[in-house]
Parts: C-alpha cells; structure tokens; sequence
C-alpha cells in the first residue's frame, strides 16, 4: 500500500531525469547562454538507481517515467530500461523525450521494455523550431517520431507547450499532424518553473483559449469524463481524434498529484515547484539498508504538503519562480535538472 501524503494522494508515479544535459536550447525552458552542470560523478550509476526505484516500488510507486535534459544523451540509457523492466512491480515505464535521438534509438528502447514514449514538439514550422529551440532540427524530431511508430510503441503522447505570439495558431496543425501518425496531442499551458526566467503572465494561453481555437476549426471537442491523476484533461473531437490540455498554470490539479521527481544527482523533489529537495544518493552511497532507505521515503512523503501549482495562482504578481542567479547557485530549480 503506498502511503499517504498529508492530502492523502498516494506516491504512485516517479519521474525520474537521468540527466540535466539537452541537446536543444528551448526558449521557455533554457533561454540563458550558459548553465551550471551537474557533476558527473555525482550521477547515479544505472545501479544505483535500480536500487532505488527498487525502493520506490516496495512502497507503492507503479509508474515510472525517464525525462532529463534529454534522456537520450545519457549512454546506454537502453540498459537502464532492461534492468528497470526487470522489476516486476512497475506497470508503466514511460519517457520523454525531444525526439533528435530517437531514430537511433526506438528500436533498442522498445526491445529493452519501455513502454511508452512522449516527444516534446511545439511547432510545425521549420524557421519558428529554429527559433524556439536554437537548433535547425525539425526533421530529426519528425523522424524520431516516425521511428516510435515503426518500433511498435503505442500510446504515444506529443507534448506542445503553447506560448502566446510563438504557436498559438498551431493548435489544429499540430492535431492533424499527431491523427497522421497515430499520436495524442497534449496541449501544456506555459508554466513558471525552473529557469523559465521570462516567463509572464501575458504568455500563456489558458485552456479555454485552447478550446475555442480548437473548436474554431473542427468543432467543439467533447470533454472525456475519466478516473485518473494524469495532469492532461482529456478531449473528443466530432471525428474521433482525442487530445489533452494540460492547465497546470491557470487551473492546477495539486489536489490529485501523485508524482514526485528524483534528479540525476539523487536529489528527490516533492513538487514541481519546491525549492528544496531530500538527498537520496548521500544516504545510499554510505551503505543505508534498503529497509532504512523505504522507511526514509515512507516518512518523507507521509509529511508531505506540498500543492505548489495552487500556491503561485494565489499570487497577485506573479513572476519566474527562480532568477538567474539563483539558478547559478543551485542548478536543481532548474527544469533540465529535475524533470517536467
């Protein structure tokens, strides 16, 4: 039985970034020019967080998710989804990714057992990918999605963060893009984490904005009435084709929140939005028992209050929740470091 935070939402599903390294250079995620690294060899090795999440799943966690950075530049990252596979506990193991290293990759991540994969594309357009990312690799992303498909994944999710001025009239691109190669669209209001440092208010476009453009061109989309902690809701339109609005900005669900974030490093994070996070690797590394370890994580998260999406709405200014410097001093706020 997973325990019970002080909301009584169960720890169920751990996202689990394996590097804080990228490969693209997203506006509302890494807009600086240069960034404070991880140390490598503070990383955890593959074992190490086999072991972990080994821990994570004797109490309660069914659901794990690879994120990073860019999961895909951490080597052999193949190996560590067929030692994960092996736990019989997990029922979900799931990735995301930007797509530039998928081709070279679907097919030995699905032979490894992942299950699932999410790719990251905001735009259609070559010259606005360009910009948003500060690459010129639109056809790698394209072409990692068609290799998802040819490696048999199924339920694959593409992400679109929408930002005003940038992409908002992509929406019904984007859904006839995802009904051609069988994935659903998520559509992610543009949120104040991390070192989104330009963040504003006046940037992000609400879910019923989402909707009426949507529903401008192909009707107004049926709402799917579902059971599920899932952060998307999720939409029917008239001919079948289903997407999600993720309003985690304008219209939080902290209420339902059973995800918790492990960095590369080791550092374990509550909420999206914490400033502080509990160091699992220093423990670990200094022989704690796996049955110390599990009492840690049952206590820790037992304790847990956190609703920080709810939080920063309440606010009447509202800005980044980090700046610069403060991401200079501690890398972990940044989104690249702890996983979206």
């Amino acid at each position: 039985m997973a325990p019970r935070d002080t909301f009584q939402r169960p720890l169920d599903n751990l996202r689990l970034s394996v590097t804080d390294r990228c490969n693209l250079r997203c506006s509302y995620c890494m807009p600086e020019e240069s960034y404070t690294w991880l140390s490598r060899r503070d990383l955890l090795d593959f074992e190490e967080i086999e072991r972990l999440v080994g821990v994570f799943t004797a109490v309660g966690v069914t659901r794990v998710r690879l994120t990073g950075g860019e999961p895909l530049l951490r080597r052999d990252v193949d190996r560590l989804v067929a030692l994960l596979a092996r736990n019989e506990a997990l029922r979900d193991i799931a990735m995301t990714t930007n797509g530039l290293l998928l081709g070279e990759c679907a097919g030995a991540l699905a032979r490894a057992g992942l299950h699932r994969v999410t790719i990251s594309l905001d735009t259609l357009r070559r010259d606005r990918f360009r910009e948003l990312t500060r690459r010129d690799d639109l056809a790698r992303v394209l072409d990692g999605i068609e290799a998802a498909r040819a490696a048999g994944f199924e339920g694959t999710k593409i992400d679109a963060v929408v930002i005003r001025g940038t992409n908002e009239d992509e929406l019904a691109d984007l859904l006839a893009y995802g009904r051609e190669v069988g994935a659903e669209v998520r559509f992610i209001e543009y949120m104040d984490v991390g070192g989104a440092t330009r963040w504003s208010a006046s940037d992000v476009v609400p879910r019923a904005e989402i909707l009426e453009r949507i529903a401008a061109v192909y009707g107004a989309a049926e709402p799917l009435r579902e059971e599920s902690s899932a952060p998307a809701d999720r939409y029917r339109l008239s001919d079948g084709t289903v997407f999600g609005v993720i309003a985690s900005t304008t219209e939080p669900f902290c209420a339902a929140c059973d995800r918790s974030r492990l960095t590369a490093d080791g550092m374990w994070y509550l909420c999206l939005y914490a400033k502080l996070g509990i160091d699992l690797r220093g423990p670990l590394r200094t022989g704690e028992s796996t049955e110390e370890l599990l009492a840690r994580i049952e206590r820790t998260w037992s304790g847990r209050a956190d609703r920080g999406a709810e939080e920063r709405l309440a606010r009447v200014l509202r800005a980044p929740l980090a700046e610069r410097a403060e991401l200079e001093r501690d890398p972990h706020l940044e989104m690249h470091t702890r996983g979206g």
